[in-house]
């Protein structure tokens, strides 16, 4: 399987690192993370940038518009957006094309391949609302960041796995991150 995570510039960078680390091994990926999202990688985890971007196959410079993944005529299966800022989600709604992320986001509409979108934001906006109906209507997943705690989460770690999770069943890639409704012990 091949697949591109975007990393934008919204709180929640924990849920793009965590994903390309699941992925590793499973997956050829492409990580592009804005120059925000460094900066916010840097504020709300343990980890460097290069580390992150390590965990992947590929890391293009979110404004190299010559990496494959820019081309419709490269194939690849899946994108997913995590987190991704209301500034990429309106780009996306609206088709503009200014970053590698939003271009790969236009590439997967266009081509009709799967384009997960995470977002990221609390409260929402009718802007916001209407942009992310926007972008469904255009054949996005919004999967937005909010995991359910039937499983009981015990720390934030497991929080993020939740979401994690979800992703990767929208991606069709089994996994083990957390205990699905149904399976769940009472305690």
């Amino acid at each position: 399987m091949r697949l591109v995570i975007g990393i934008t510039g919204a709180s929640g960078v924990q849920y793009g690192i965590r994903l390309t680390e699941v992925l590793q091994g499973r997956a050829e990926t492409y990580l592009i993370t804005t120059k925000t999202a460094r900066q916010i990688i840097e504020i709300e985890s343990d980890t460097s940038v290069s580390a992150v971007e390590k965990l992947a196959t590929h890391a293009p410079d979110e404004h190299d518009f010559t990496s494959p993944v820019a081309s419709g005529s490269y194939l690849f299966d899946a994108m997913v957006i995590v987190p991704c800022s209301m500034k990429t989600l309106a780009s996306v709604a609206n088709g503009v094309s200014d970053t590698l992320i939003t271009r790969t986001a236009d590439v997967c509409l266009k081509e009709g391949r799967k384009l997960i979108l995470v977002p990221r934001e609390t409260p929402l906006s009718l802007i916001h609302i209407e942009n992310m109906l926007r972008a469904k209507r255009a054949g996005a997943v919004i999967l937005p960041a909010c995991p359910g705690f039937y499983p009981r989460p015990d720390s934030i770690g497991d929080v993020v796995d939740i979401i994690v999770g979800r992703i990767l069943d929208m991606l069709g890639i089994e996994h083990e991150l957390y205990e699905r409704w149904g399976l769940v012990n009472t305690r």
